[in-house]
C-alpha cells in the first residue's frame, strides 16, 4: 500500500465518525428532531462531537498523506497520527464528562493535543518545501 498511515487512519476515524453519525441518529430519533439541535443540550454535544471531528480530520489527513508522498519517517507519521487520534477520541470523552457537569480538562488535552499535532505536520511539510525544494 503506498500510503499506509494515512490509510490507516483514514480508516480508523471513519469508523469513529461512523460511531458519532448513529449518536447523531439516535439522538434524533430519541428526541424526534430532524434538523438541527431542536433545543436539546444533548443533541448539541453529539452534533458537537461530530461536526468537530470533521472540522479536523480532513487537513490532517492530507498533511500525513504528503509528508508520506514524500517519504517521510513512517515511524513518526504513526507517533503523529496516533497523537490525533487519541486528541479526537479525548475530545468526545471529555464532551460528555463536560455535558454530565464535570471537567473540561480532557477537552483541553484534546484539542492541545489535536493542535500540537497539526502544528508539526504544517512545520514539517513547510520545512520540507523549503529544505528539499527551495533550496536543492
Amino acid at each position: 500500500m503506498t500510503l499506509p498511515v494515512t490509510a490507516m487512519t483514514a480508516a480508523i476515524l471513519a469508523l469513529f465518525f461512523i460511531y458519532l453519525s448513529y449518536q447523531v441518529v439516535k439522538q434524533r430519533v430519541r428526541t424526534e428532531t430532524s434538523f438541527g439541535a431542536g433545543n436539546d443540550e444533548h443533541m448539541d454535544m453529539v452534533r458537537g462531537c461530530q461536526s468537530n471531528l470533521i472540522e479536523y480530520t480532513p487537513v490532517t489527513l492530507i498533511m500525513l498523506a504528503l509528508l508520506e508522498l514524500s517519504s517521510a519517517n513512517h515511524m513518526a507519521l504513526m507517533v503523529l497520527a496516533v497523537a490525533f487520534m487519541i486528541g479526537r477520541f479525548l475530545h468526545v470523552f471529555g464532551m460528555h464528562r463536560h455535558h454530565a457537569g464535570k471537567t473540561v480538562k480532557f477537552r483541553q488535552i484534546a484539542m492541545v493535543t489535536t493542535w500540537t499535532t497539526m502544528v508539526i505536520l504544517a512545520l514539517w511539510i513547510i520545512y520540507l518545501c523549503v529544505t528539499v525544494n527551495l533550496l536543492s
